[in-house]
């Protein structure tokens, strides 16, 4: 399989936060944000796999920023790390002010999906070489995640995960 680079797979969403969505604080609902994320990160997989995706994980999220009423809100998700069905997407949230324009990054998080044939059983996907600094970052710590997700989940033993002991080793 070609591999792919994870500009490939760029998702932008931009969008307005509108009164329904918010708390009685005025800010945006954690809900409708992960709802926006998980919208951006599945058009970014299938992207990348040009396959049919599922969410199988919500691995990390960071609600740094309150994101106010009224706030143009901007999602980008894009694949970091393909294995050998899933991809790990790494998503950053972005608000922009009203008056100046300036971007300020509100939140982060990191799904994983996997692609699937019609009848819902797991298919390999294209390989990806990350290009720059942070893809290369993020693809590197992508497989920490993973391992250390399998080792909590009891589905690889500790002793396994060669990138977690290269974390501690003396």
């Amino acid at each position: 399989m070609q591999p792919k680079y994870p500009s490939d797979s760029v998702t932008t969403l931009t969008d307005l936060v509108l009164p329904g969505e918010t708390n009685p604080l005025n800010n945006l609902f954690g809900g409708e944000l992960l709802a926006r994320m998980d919208r951006a990160a599945s058009i970014a997989a299938r992207r990348h796999s040009r396959r049919i995706t599922v969410t199988a994980s919500v691995n990390h999220v960071a609600f740094n920023r309150a994101i106010p009423l009224g706030s143009v809100v901007t999602v980008e998700a894009k694949v970091s790390r393909t294995f050998n069905s899933s991809m790990e997407i790494f998503i950053d949230v972005w608000t922009e002010d009203r008056e100046s324009g300036i971007r300020t990054k509100a939140n982060e998080a990191i799904y994983t999906f996997v692609a699937v044939d019609e009848t819902g059983r797991p298919v390999p996907v294209p390989p990806i070489e990350p290009q720059t600094e942070l893809e290369k970052e993020r693809y590197e710590a992508a497989l920490r995640r993973k391992q250390l997700s399998l080792v909590l989940a009891g589905k690889m033993k500790a002793s396994e995960a060669t990138e977690l002991k290269a974390l501690f080793a003396e």
